[in-house]
C-alpha cells in the first residue's frame, strides 16, 4: 500500500508540487510570524539589559521607566546613592523623538551620564563622552561622523549599538542627559528614572523600586495585543495549511475511487487504506516544511521589521506539519471508506 501511495504521488507530481509550494508558503509565513513575535520579546530583554544596572527607581505613579514619563529633579539620584545597599545611582531620561535623514525616523532618545553605569555596549566607535555625542543603533542607518539635528540641537554620531530597540523595532539613541535636558526639557535639571547599581530595599518617599524582570514585563505590556494577534493569525495559517493538504488528498481520493473499490473488494482493511493516505500526507507535509524553511530564509531579508526566528520554530515545524498532514488525511479517508466495493466490477 505504501508503494502504491508513492507511485500515486509520482503520477500526480504536478498537483503534488503545487500543494507543496502552497502549503510551504503558508508554513513559511507561520515561521516568519513566530520570528516577529520572538523579536518583540528579544528586543525588550536587550533594551533593559543595555543599561547594565540592577534596579530602577521611578515615581510611584509610573509603572515603568520605558512606558511612562514623569519628570523629577535629578538631584534625587544623589539621595538614592546614599541609601544602604546602593553602590552607585545616577539619573537617566527617556523620551520619544524623531531624526530626519532621507526620511523621518522615530527614535527612543535616552539621556545618560557620560562614563556612568548606564552605558550600552558599543560595536563601532565609542560611547557618549561629552555634549554633542550621539550613539545610535545600527538599524537607524546613520554612519559614524554623521551630523544630525534632534529637537533643534546638532549631534555627531560617535558610536553604534546593535539590536537595542523597543516598541516594535524603534531604534534607541543615547546622548548626555544634559543634552536631552537642553533639547526636551528647556534645560531644566530633570530626569525620568534613576538607575541603581546594588540592591535598594527602601526608596525615598514618592518613589518605588523595580527589578529588571519587572521593567521587562512593563515594557512588554504595550506589545501584548500585537503578540496575541500574531498568535491568532498563526493558528489561522495552520488551519489554512491543513486545508491545502486536505484538499490535495481529497481530490486524489476522488480520482482513486475505483482503486479503493478494488482494494476493498480484495480484502484490504480500512487501517491499511489509512496507512497509505497517512503516508501521502506525511510526505506532502514534510516536503512542505522543507520548502517553508527555504522560503522563510528568502523572505526574512525583505521584511522591514526584525525577524528573529528561534531555532525551536525550525525544529517544531516538521513535527507540526506531520500532525497537520495526518489530521488532513482523515478527510480523504472518509471518502475512501465510503466507496462501494461493487464499483470495482463496474463497466
Amino acid at each position: 500500500m505504501l508503494f502504491v501511495s508513492l507511485r500515486d504521488l509520482q503520477w500526480r507530481r504536478r498537483r503534488f508540487l503545487i500543494g507543496v509550494l502552497a502549503a510551504g508558503l503558508v508554513f513559511a509565513l507561520t515561521v516568519i510570524m513566530s520570528g516577529v513575535s520572538a523579536s518583540f520579546h528579544n528586543e525588550i530583554r536587550r533594551a533593559v539589559g543595555a543599561f547594565h544596572v540592577d534596579q530602577w527607581v521611578v515615581p510611584n505613579s509610573v509603572s515603568g521607566p520605558f512606558t511612562s514619563t514623569q519628570v523629577f529633579p535629578e538631584s534625587e539620584a544623589s539621595k538614592v546613592s546614599a541609601l544602604p545597599g546602593v553602590t552607585h545611582a545616577e539619573p537617566v531620561a527617556l523620551f520619544r523623538s524623531t531624526v530626519t535623514t532621507d526620511k523621518v525616523n522615530d527614535i527612543n532618545l535616552i539621556g545618560i551620564v557620560p562614563n556612568g553605569i548606564a552605558q550600552p555596549t558599543i560595536v563601532d566607535g565609542h560611547g557618549v563622552r561629552t555634549r554633542g555625542d550621539l550613539v545610535t543603533d545600527r538599524s537607524l542607518g546613520l554612519a559614524l561622523g554623521r551630523r544630525v539635528t534632534l529637537a533643534g540641537h546638532e549631534f555627531t554620531v560617535v558610536g553604534h549599538t546593535k539590536g537595542i530597540t523597543y516598541f516594535a523595532g524603534t531604534p534607541a539613541a543615547f546622548v548626555t542627559i544634559a543634552d536631552l535636558q537642553a533639547s526636551a526639557l528647556d534645560g531644566a535639571p530633570l530626569a525620568t528614572a534613576i538607575v541603581v547599581d546594588g540592591t535598594l530595599s527602601a526608596p525615598p518617599p514618592g518613589f518605588h523600586v523595580l527589578s529588571n524582570p519587572r521593567v521587562e514585563a512593563d515594557l512588554g505590556r504595550p506589545m501584548r495585543h500585537a503578540t496575541q494577534t500574531i498568535s491568532f493569525i498563526t493558528v489561522l495559517l495552520w488551519i489554512v495549511a491543513a486545508g491545502i493538504i486536505g484538499s490535495v488528498l481529497y481530490l486524489q481520493a476522488i480520482e482513486r475511487s475505483r482503486d479503493f473499490a478494488v482494494f476493498k473488494a480484495t480484502g484490504v482493511t480500512t487501517r491499511t487504506l489509512l496507512s497509505g493516505l497517512a503516508f501521502q500526507a506525511v510526505v506532502l507535509a514534510l516536503c512542505s516544511a522543507i520548502a517553508a524553511t527555504l522560503l522563510a530564509f528568502a523572505i526574512k531579508p525583505l521584511m522591514s521589521m526584525s525577524v528573529e526566528v528561534p531555532r525551536s520554530a525550525y525544529v517544531a515545524l516538521p513535527l507540526v506539519a506531520i500532525v497537520i498532514g495526518l489530521v488532513a488525511s482523515l478527510v480523504a479517508l472518509r471518502r475512501a471508506v465510503t466507496v462501494d466495493p461493487a464499483l470495482a466490477f463496474g463497466g
